[in-house]
């Protein structure tokens, strides 16, 4: 692969299994720039090193199980 060529970013599924009720205000707009709206929702975004950083900020309230890509 030439230099010039970035490897596909893989897939995470985030599902959000606690409430953001009672979290900070930073942890609820982090949960929102995710694109997790409601409790339980399951969302697959890109594994990138931001998201990565905005999942390390809110693990304790989503789950992330990396997706399986199909060839």
């Amino acid at each position: 692969m030439p230099d010039n060529e970035k490897a596909p970013a893989g897939r995470l599924r985030v599902k959000q299994v606690k409430s953001g009720i009672g979290a900070p205000a930073v942890h609820k707009r982090t949960l929102r720039a995710i694109g997790l709206r409601h409790h339980q929702a399951v969302i697959e975004v890109a594994d990138t090193p931001s998201m990565r950083g905005m999942l390390f900020q809110v693990r304790h309230l989503v789950q992330v199980t990396p997706v399986a890509e199909a060839r």
